[in-house]
């Protein structure tokens, strides 16, 4: 069962940009939803609660830009379980 990410709780560790500018294949979609910008795919570890309401660890992956913020944060896999 998938559960989504409600919130992030604390803050993102480590940090590291996996792909910016042209590498962001879905940034034509980005400009159309949220508008033009920088658009960069990132990952982090950070603690997440779920929408099941439980806590866990995770590795987790989003798209940013600049004056628009963290979009499409997802959960990539679970840290300790």
């Amino acid at each position: 069962m998938s559960f989504q990410v409600r919130e992030i709780l604390g803050k993102i560790q480590d940090k590291v940009i996996i792909a910016k500018g042209h590498s962001v294949k879905i940034r034509n979609k980005l400009n159309k939803l949220y508008g033009n910008g920088n658009w960069r795919k990132m990952k982090g570890i950070a603690r997440v609660r779920l929408t099941d309401n439980s806590v866990k660890l995770a590795e987790i992956h989003w798209f940013e830009a600049h004056g628009i913020g963290k979009k499409h944060i997802k959960v990539k896999y679970y840290i300790g379980d």
